[in-house]
């Protein structure tokens, strides 16, 4: 990211705020489609993020650790979203992966097809993959975040491999 243009935005100047939110917002909106399904959830998290960002920009010295502050920012706006609901649980169930089967297999581009098959996972088992696979956060890490053990971070990932490919197997991709 530009370092005038961070130093413009600490000056709260709406020019450098729209700018980088123009440079950021696909990105940021593709990181909460991975945890979050339902659109309201994931505009109303990209809000709370670019607030967050535009408000406690001053936190970034380095113009270069921009993106991925940014970045982090959205995954703690998504995990917050997903504690708040009631249906959230680390969970080893197939009540969605069971789905997959009756899903017809369009061509998508291979974002969509990897977004359409998480989205087929339980939400937790979910949610620790992206961190994981996806973010690249360590299984301690994973743990205390979301308050739970390693083991249980590492048995949701090896579940969650094994489902994907599974999903992937039955649909030919």
């Amino acid at each position: 990211m530009d370092h005038q243009l961070i130093i413009d935005c600490k000056r709260k100047s709406r020019n450098a705020q729209r700018q980088i939110y123009e440079a950021m917002a696909h990105q940021l909106n593709s990181v909460c489609k991975r945890y979050l399904k339902n659109q309201e959830d994931i505009e109303e998290v990209l809000t709370d993020t670019f607030y967050k960002i535009f408000t406690k920009i001053d936190q970034v010295n380095d113009p270069e650790t921009f993106e991925a502050w940014a970045r982090k920012i959205t995954v703690n706006e998504c995990l917050q979203k997903l504690r708040k609901k009631e249906q959230f649980h680390y969970s080893l169930d197939d009540e969605n992966a069971a789905e997959i089967s009756s899903v017809e297999s369009p061509i998508f581009s291979l974002e969509k097809d990897i977004l359409k098959l998480l989205n087929f996972l339980p939400e937790g088992c979910k949610t620790i993959f992206n961190l994981f696979a996806i973010e690249g956060y360590p299984h301690k890490e994973i743990a205390q975040m979301l308050s739970i053990t390693e083991g249980t971070s590492k048995s949701q990932v090896n579940f969650a491999r094994k489902k994907l490919q599974l999903m992937l197997h039955q649909q030919n991709f």
